[in-house]
């Protein structure tokens, strides 16, 4: 294990010492292995036992029959802070990460947070991480480095190809503990799922004789969709439909394979997804079914996830619980069944809830949910009752919804209407009260500008590709290469401007006859900025966090366009064009984190700051770019 800081050796001290085994044979009643099938981006209906129809997963329907269906749990807006909160214990505010982590960023989970990997290597299990990271790419944050003996697979999201010097291909590397193993086309992605599958299953079979680990987390069903030769044009719900029908195939494979060494009675499987669907995406992005919204918001169809529990002789078949839990309670979960005990620090927000799979207790562990987008406390649930605090967006790339955008609560009664519509709040201001203040609390624990226990971010000083790509750019920002750039053209996250906690200004000249055009933008759906027009307006919007939103219009003008736009010290965006009087609005403060994405000319695509009217690439020119960040 690699050294740690001596807080959390001396935590590690006070854990009960691991029980001795035959190296040979795990006696009968040991700890159990544990098993966590991690897909990305399913949505609360694209499964069976939530409401499936077209597309059809018979193994998870069985899974289903045989254990538990947890119909209220929680994952998070955004795939990296999801698998955070899992490995963590923690939400993804308290240890940084507050949104997505892209190819050769300097951040990931910091190597110092002690992961449900290390706490039952702990305890003496073997430990495989198969699959989908996406908690930072450098090598001082992958999986083994993290407490996971052995890893296979993709260090982020699928889509996140860059072109590969040798081949001039659009890849992403396959890795084999630290080392790029492959790289991948998009044709390689069809063979993904049942790769992984492959090492999963001989993970199993390779370590019967003593209690293990197994996380898999799929690439699928994230965009770009690629199902295996096998299953493609098998569904009725297109493309989408056959990676989640080739996804439960997997599932099935693994639960084979415990069955078949007769493990199935002395292992717990958790079957869940990161986030809500990706609504944006059309019918590649899946349903949330009679939940609101999706991936990138906090209305239940962007964090409530479809999720079983399988432990035969344990978790009673064919039943269901509605008690809070999600992916923070994974962590304290394993222990607890491992048979560990949890040291009082560092500190971790997930409970135990093996009483709620073992059907001992039908309540939750946890005092409330709490509902981040990036570093900002959206929402609480207390039981049946969710109340938002602030402007929520219906999902990634939307804007704030016009009825959750008001500065009043919004008060909803989940249990009488899931789909998040009727606001309470007037008719039970006591729930209002009581729910605010447990957000008052939290907020201020590890939300907002001045948190008091969150702890920090992992960095490295220098960040590189994992392989040679002609899209590799240096680190550190760059902004005097601005005016060199030409729309449709984009300077990498780490080459772009370092704005994290600064006022900036902006200046260019633009000359088009659109009246619906992206400018320009730098960051993406959790933290940015865009300039953009719309119905021949200019348009300035900053982002500050997964939904809040601010933004000035400029009025209409002729001619070429002299653009000044600026985010102040205290969070005021101004804009002036043409030299008019200048238009100002109040935002919530500066962007205090780096963006992980780029910045682009003339676009912004996957994951856009803002909504924008342009239907179209951007035509025209940007000239005299120029970008001034104010020294903190």
């Amino acid at each position: 294990m690699r050294s740690m800081p001596l807080w959390i050796a001396t935590c590690l001290l006070a854990l009960p010492a691991s029980p001795v085994h035959s190296a040979n044979q795990p006696k009968a009643d040991g700890p159990p292995n544990i098993v966590v099938i991690f897909i990305d981006d399913l949505g609360y209906a694209d499964i069976g036992p939530f409401g499936a129809t077209k597309q059809k997963t018979p193994h998870l329907d069985r899974m289903a029959r045989e254990g538990l269906k947890l119909t209220s749990f929680y994952g998070a807006p955004v795939c990296s802070v999801s698998r955070a909160q899992l490995l963590t214990g923690c939400y993804g505010a308290r240890v940084s990460v507050p949104g997505v982590f892209f190819p050769a960023g300097r951040q990931g989970l910091h190597p110092a947070e002690v992961t449900i990997a290390e706490r039952l290597q702990e305890r003496g299990y073997t430990t495989a991480c198969v699959g989908k990271w996406h908690l930072g790419d450098q090598p001082a944050f992958l999986p083994v480095r993290q407490g996971f003996d052995r890893y296979f697979g993709i260090p982020y999201s699928n889509d996140m190809q860059k072109r590969a010097t040798e081949t001039g291909q659009r890849v992403v590397p396959l890795l084999r503990d630290n080392a790029v193993a492959e790289l991948l086309t998009d044709e390689a992605q069809t063979r993904l799922v049942e790769r992984y599958t492959t090492e999963a299953v001989s993970f199993i079979r390779d370590n019967q004789a003593k209690p293990f680990f197994l996380y898999l987390a799929h690439n699928a069903v994230h965009t770009p969709i690629h199902p295996g030769k096998a299953f493609a044009g098998k569904s009725a719900n297109g493309r989408f439909g056959d990676w989640v029908e080739e996804t439960d195939w997997s599932v099935g494979r693994v639960l084979d394979a415990l069955r078949d060494t007769g493990l199935d009675r002395r292992t717990l499987v958790i079957f869940t997804s990161d986030n809500g669907p990706w609504l944006t995406k059309g019918a590649d992005g899946g349903s949330a079914g009679p939940l609101r919204g999706g991936k990138g918001g906090t209305f239940e169809g962007g964090v409530r996830v479809p999720t079983l529990a399988w432990w035969p002789g344990k978790v009673a078949p064919g039943t269901v619980c509605d008690a809070v839990a999600g992916t923070i309670d994974l962590l304290p979960t394993a222990v607890s069944v491992a048979g560990g005990v949890l040291p009082a620090q560092p500190r971790i927000d997930g409970r135990d809830m093996s009483a709620l799979l073992l059907g001992k207790t039908k309540e939750s562990p946890r005092e409330a949910h709490y509902y981040f987008a990036g570093y900002a406390l959206q929402a609480v649930r207390q039981g049946p009752w969710k109340l938002a605090i602030t402007a929520q967006a219906e999902g990634m790339g939307r804007p704030a919804a016009p009825d959750a955008n008001a500065s009043q609560p919004r008060l909803y009664h989940l249990d009488q209407e899931i789909g998040e519509r009727t606001n309470l709040a007037e008719k039970n201001p006591e729930v209002v009260a009581k729910l605010r203040r447990l957000a008052t609390t939290m907020s201020a624990e590890i939300g907002g500008e001045h948190p008091t226990h969150r702890r920090p971010p992992g960095e490295v000083a220098q960040a590189s590709m994992l392989y040679p790509s002609s899209e590799a750019a240096p680190p550190g920002g760059n902004p005097s290469r601005l005016d060199t750039l030409k729309p449709g053209e984009a300077l990498a996250g780490p080459a772009s401007p370092r704005i994290a906690g600064k006022a900036f200004a902006l200046a260019c000249t633009v000359e088009t006859s659109q009246r619906d055009a992206v400018i320009l933008a730098q960051g993406g759906a959790v933290l940015g900025y865009a300039l953009h027009l719309r119905a021949g307006r200019v348009v300035f919007a900053v982002r500050t966090d997964g939904a809040t939103v601010t933004e000035v219009v400029a009025p209409e003008v002729a001619g070429p366009l002299v653009i000044e736009a600026a985010l102040g010290g205290d969070g005021t965006l101004s804009l002036v064009v043409n030299g008019k009087p200048a238009v100002t609005a109040r935002g919530p403060g500066l962007i205090n984190s780096q963006p992980q994405e780029g910045l682009s000319l003339g676009r912004d695509e996957d994951r856009p700051v803002t909504r924008y009217t342009a239907t179209e690439p951007f035509r025209g020119t940007i000239r005299a770019l120029s970008l001034k960040v104010a020294k903190p």
